[in-house]
């Protein structure tokens, strides 16, 4: 392997490195509270990461509106998209992400 593949091969992201990054882009993006990451994927030479944000706090907090981000990150932690897949009320459970 030569140093060019190595040094790439090393700033490639792990699962665990793509969620903090997504995590992150996520905060900035939306300058909202994130509660954390729900899900991290690999597919195509991408990473794909679902965080959940606090949209709107509410008393009680079985009230609060969440919102499911996902970000779509390259090989090495840059960002290709953003988009929010879904709203509801935290109280409402979960039953599941539309595909």
């Amino acid at each position: 392997m030569s140093a060019i593949d190595e040094k790439k091969k090393s700033r490639e992201l792990t699962a665990a490195t793509a969620g903090e990054v997504g995590l992150r882009y996520i905060a900035e993006l939306t300058t909202k509270e994130t509660e954390g990451v729900t899900a991290v994927q690999r597919a195509e030479g991408k990473w794909l990461v679902t965080v959940e944000v606090v949209e709107d706090r509410r008393i009680p907090s079985s009230g609060d509106v969440l919102g499911l981000y996902q970000v779509e990150l390259d090989e090495e932690g840059g960002l290709l998209s953003y988009r929010r897949l879904r709203r509801y009320r935290r109280a409402s459970g979960d039953y599941g992400e539309a595909s």
